[in-house]
């Protein structure tokens, strides 16, 4: 049987145009590939081409390639044939996104000389902005009773899901005995072990969640925060469709430094308050608190020539010119202008920012 002249996307396949190549995000299966600009500009508003009408502006060699690509992408089901009339069953994906509380998240720094009131803060947490996920980041020593004393009150609110980074501490727990606490509270996704003797996964996910990690990296303040990498991206609905008004990484968030200041992220300069004394409602209520929420990636340098945009998270605490909110992030080490990775410390042209905000102990100990 003759196949139908048209080449259309499945839906939660989408195609994102960069500077020097495109990208398919799979936002079903969350994956994404890489493909030539050449193929990416063929698609158009509805996400479809005339195969026929390509196949005829093409000599004997690109018609070899042209089909080889289309081969792929239909043996992978990123693509499937029909015709022009039929295109209208098949509606695009909406990119509508909104999320049903005023906060979707908050981060919560801790050190050694930390005296946060948890209780207040998680109940208000809850019960004011209605957050559900929260993520605890401990620079310094900690133990397991200290752990308990915060799931103690966790599992009495409406939080659903909890992620901790704490320092990998023998002289206090065991690995065994940490991940059998891990297991028995059943809201926490992931622990990361920071200053650990090596990089390696000691507890399995279990259905998501549950899961123990050991890194070798010292995670000792708040700098070590804003890495942008191909590993952290994220191909799905919730992370496409919030990017195209919003900013990935700070739409809802709410920061809690080490002594207790209310920002944007716990490595932004601008505090909004204390807990000890200001309302996280207020705070989130707030018209210039919000401004950053808006700082979407098609709006931020090489960013917005990125094809991997709407798939990847941002900074706008550590910038590649700190004069400037819609620069690039500093901890970025891809180029869209010539498609490679590369340790983002490592840039001559980074060194100015890398100094402006005092990370040159955390680079020697990186590299």
């Amino acid at each position: 049987m003759k196949k139908t002249p048209y080449i259309k996307l499945f839906a939660n396949c989408i195609p994102v145009k960069g500077a020097k190549r495109g990208a398919i995000c799979d936002l079903q299966r969350n994956v994404y590939i890489p493909v030539p600009l050449s193929l990416i500009e063929l698609f158009d508003e509805n996400h479809m081409f005339n195969k026929l009408e390509i196949e005829k502006q093409l000599n004997e060699t690109s018609k070899e390639i042209f089909n080889e690509y289309l081969e792929s992408l239909e043996k992978q089901e990123f693509i499937f044939h029909c015709h022009k009339s039929e295109a209208k069953k098949f509606p695009l994906l909406s990119m509508e996104w909104d999320f049903p509380s005023q906060a979707t998240n908050i981060i919560i720094d801790i050190d050694n000389n930390s005296a946060h009131d948890y209780k207040k803060l998680l109940d208000e947490s809850f019960e004011e902005v209605n957050c559900r996920y929260v993520q605890f980041r401990h620079f310094g020593d900690s133990d397991i009773e200290f752990w308990q004393g915060l799931m103690d009150v966790i599992n009495n609110n409406s939080i659903k899901a909890l992620d901790i980074v704490m320092k990998d501490s023998p002289d206090n727990f065991t690995h065994e005995e940490l991940s059998k606490w891990v297991y028995e509270n059943r809201k926490i996704r992931l622990v990361t072990l920071h200053s650990s003797t090596d990089n390696k996964e000691i507890r399995p996910q279990d259905f998501g969640f549950s899961i123990v990690m050991a890194v070798k990296e010292e995670i000792s303040n708040q700098t070590h925060c804003g890495v942008i990498h191909h590993t952290y991206f994220s191909p799905n609905i919730e992370t496409f469709t919030e990017s195209q008004l919003y900013n990935t990484c700070l739409n809802r968030k709410i920061g809690i430094d080490v002594n207790g200041e209310i920002k944007n992220c716990p490595s932004m300069e601008k505090s909004y308050g204390n807990i000890k004394d200001t309302k996280l409602e207020d705070v989130v209520n707030n018209p210039e608190f919000q401004e950053v929420w808006r700082i979407k990636k098609d709006e931020i340098t090489k960013c917005k020539d990125c094809e991997f945009r709407h798939i990847c998270t941002d900074c706008r605490a550590y910038l590649e010119n700190p004069d400037d909110m819609y620069s690039a992030p500093l901890k970025c080490g891809y180029d869209p202008y010539n498609c490679k990775w590369e340790e983002w410390s490592i840039n001559s042209l980074k060194e100015h920012p890398i100094e402006y905000y005092g990370m040159q102990d955390l680079l020697v100990k990186e590299n």
